[in-house]
């Protein structure tokens, strides 16, 4: 008992930025999809992740072949030869990529200082929403996975490696083809427990609710990803790493940025009136034009 005690314990204060990312997500998710859909999706989410990880370490498919190091199992929970926190952090990795590709496509309404997005039942389970979110998880991981690499010389510990080091900063283009396919079955399937899960109008599910800027939340968590990974890799002095990651994430969030500013308060009546339909509650009703 006492074991499986300090096993529970070491798992979180092993890993605090993991649980901290969890937490914001369970936050922000729920206050987006509601409770029911966020612990599902977590639920979901964490199978597909750790599905695809014993795959790999055992299969090589679909990530390529890597190992996991034992190091920490008698501190922290491994589940059949995977860390938990590692396949846990796909989950909010995969939320936060999806409320920012719904940033991207959605019509923007905005008074004062808040906006929302005008989001639709069509939108959030559309083609454009699975691909950008795809794309977007799989670019966390383009600065994720080099840094966490390099766990030996910051507090994550070396955790893993590759059977053969990568181009990458020594992780393989396998890995990122891994992930892509991953992202997309991780995206669709928060897409399908969207549709699925609570399909009745008339009142919202338990646990949405409209704190300001809650269209932003997601996209922040997601950007909260890349700032801590990137402020790692400049601490233990891997400038060059950091630079590219710098480099590959500034166009990108420029353009979010002009889109944003650009297209709201552009939509149409019928994007109004079919977002309204979809979700009545919207804080959008009372700010109609």
């Amino acid at each position: 008992m006492n074991d499986a005690l300090q096993i529970a314990v070491g798992t979180v204060t092993m890993r605090p930025y993991v649980f901290a990312f969890l937490v914001v997500y369970l936050f922000v998710a729920s206050a987006h999809l509601g409770w029911r859909k966020t612990i599902l999706f977590a639920v979901v989410g964490y199978l597909i992740s750790f599905i695809s990880e014993y795959s790999s370490i055992n299969t090589g498919f679909p990530y390529g072949w890597y190992y996991y190091l034992g190091a920490t199992k008698d501190r922290e929970l491994w589940i059949a030869g995977v860390p938990f926190f590692d396949s846990l952090s796909y989950v909010f990795l995969a939320y936060c990529s999806y409320a920012t590709a719904l940033l991207v496509v959605s019509p923007i309404k905005s008074w004062g200082r808040n906006f929302i997005t005008l989001e639709t039942r069509a939108i959030r389970r559309s083609l454009a929403v699975l691909f950008l979110g795809s794309l977007f998880q799989v670019f966390l991981d383009i600065i994720v996975d080099p840094v966490a690499l390099q766990g030996r010389r910051w507090f994550l510990g070396q955790i893993y490696g590759y059977r053969e080091a990568g181009v990458h900063f020594g992780v393989p283009i396998s890995n990122y083809i891994g992930w892509l396919g991953v992202s997309v079955l991780m995206v669709l399937a928060l897409q399908i427990i969207d549709a699925m899960v609570g399909r009745k109008k008339e009142r919202p599910e338990a646990g949405i609710w409209n704190p300001p800027l809650r269209a932003l939340l997601g996209p922040m968590l997601f950007l909260s990803v890349i700032i801590f990974n990137i402020a790692v890799t400049l601490l233990i002095g891997e400038n060059l790493l950091a630079t590219t990651g710098i480099f590959i994430f500034t166009l990108p969030v420029a353009i979010v940025a002009v889109l944003v500013i650009r297209r709201a308060n552009r939509y149409t009546r019928d994007e109004m009136a079919e977002h309204l339909r979809d979700y009545p509650w919207s804080p959008a009703a009372g700010k109609m034009k």
